[in-house]
């Protein structure tokens, strides 16, 4: 039974879609659609840029009335709230837009599909992680491109087309927008580190059967890094929170009691992310945008790899996240007492860190840019 709620919701996501069809063509020709406002951070800089370095009417629909991005406000942005299920889908299967950027992998694999209309479909990196390992076998496949957060992802998209024999897409050396906005909060930052033994220990895992949370370790995690008088903050990942929320009530009731204690379910804020001085991490992209804006050291805790891929090994090249492990923090078996991890934390250098995210990463602190005169100069065929 649906609840009053819910059915608020398709309501408001029915008028949604009858509100953004009834644009007219000429205003809605470019639209960027977010999955929910986990996701807004990853599409915020490229939206607002497109706004402020062009003169285009552009659209941005959520499937999440708390996505910030519904907020936004512009003379030449119109914002449209479609929810999820039947309505989204009809939406998808039916619009009739230039091009439409998004963050949501496996497109035309599923439930949703690309339009019947010529949409041209760009997709935007919501992780700095490889393509061939954490993602669905074909999860780039309908994109027409696909903007690359480094070089890993143009040898990756090109190693999946000759393996499959697909078609060449564009391939966009773009970089990474939440990666530059976490960088830019940083370098405005400026509490002083702490002087004493004490660190702030951010815990935030991806979410996989065997991950972190998922197997238990983090009742471990939790009870030694507070018992070494760490703060420890609890951060688990939006697909945690609904697939195994057993687990994170579990923690959050062991230890909501403790005064250095917290936990956060909002990913996309970046306030813990500033905070830390360490991440303990197991194989989520979050480990990777922490050392690389921060340049602080990650514990990574010895779980098997989150593999969503299992034909990942046809394409011969190592995932950066395993490829970086070692070089942006130390390895935790899961016996070695967390201190002394902590203490070898203090030799991951920060200059070198930020050598790897110049080495990695295109454009960066300027993707969003980037992205505005990447759509002028490849697009101006279908903007014009």
């Amino acid at each position: 039974m649906k609840t009053p709620g819910r059915i608020r919701q398709g309501i408001n996501a029915i008028a949604g879609v009858i509100a953004f069809n009834n644009l007219p063509r000429a205003q809605r020709r470019v639209v960027f659609y977010c999955e929910g406002k986990s996701y807004w951070p990853h599409l915020k800089g490229l939206v607002r840029a497109t706004l402020e370095h062009t003169e285009w009417d552009i659209c941005y629909i959520s499937s999440s009335l708390d996505d910030p991005g519904l907020q936004e406000a512009h003379p030449r942005l119109q914002t449209y709230f479609v929810g999820m299920g039947f309505v989204r889908d009809y939406l998808f299967q039916s619009i009739d837009t230039d091009i439409m950027v998004l963050t949501m992998p496996d497109l035309h694999q599923y439930q949703v599909k690309r339009s019947r209309h010529g949409v041209h479909y760009i997709y935007v990196q919501h992780s700095l992680v490889s393509l061939h390992m954490v993602y669905r076998h074909g999860a780039f496949d309908h994109y027409d491109t696909i903007c690359c957060a480094g070089m890993h992802h143009v040898r990756e998209a090109q190693a999946i087309e000759s393996r499959y024999d697909l078609p060449a897409k564009r391939l966009i050396e773009l970089g990474y927008s939440r990666l530059d906005d976490l960088r830019a909060t940083a370098r405005a930052n400026t509490t002083a580190p702490a002087t004493d033994n004490a660190r702030v220990v951010l815990i935030a895992p991806t979410w996989h059967a065997e991950g972190v949370i998922e197997s238990g370790l983090g009742v471990k995690l939790c009870a030694e890094l507070l018992d070494l008088g760490h703060v420890v903050i609890l951060r688990p990942h939006p697909q945690t929170l609904r697939l195994a929320p057993g687990q994170v009530q579990k923690l959050v009731r062991q230890f909501r009691e403790h005064p250095r204690f917290e936990f956060e379910d909002n990913v996309a804020g970046q306030q813990s992310l500033q905070r830390a001085d360490v991440m303990v991490s197991d194989w989520s992209g979050a480990a990777l945008e922490f050392a690389f804006a921060r340049h602080r050291p990650v514990i990574f805790c010895d779980v098997p790899r989150k593999i969503n891929n299992p034909q990942h090994d046809d394409i011969e090249l190592v995932p950066l996240e395993v490829a970086l492990r070692d070089q942006i923090g130390v390895i935790w078996d899961g016996k070695t007492p967390l201190a002394l991890c902590m203490e070898q934390c203090e030799s991951i250098d920060g200059a070198r860190l930020e050598e790897l995210a110049q080495q990695h990463v295109f454009n960066t602190d300027r993707s969003d840019y980037i992205f505005v005169q990447e759509l002028k100069r490849q697009y101006a065929d279908l903007l014009d």
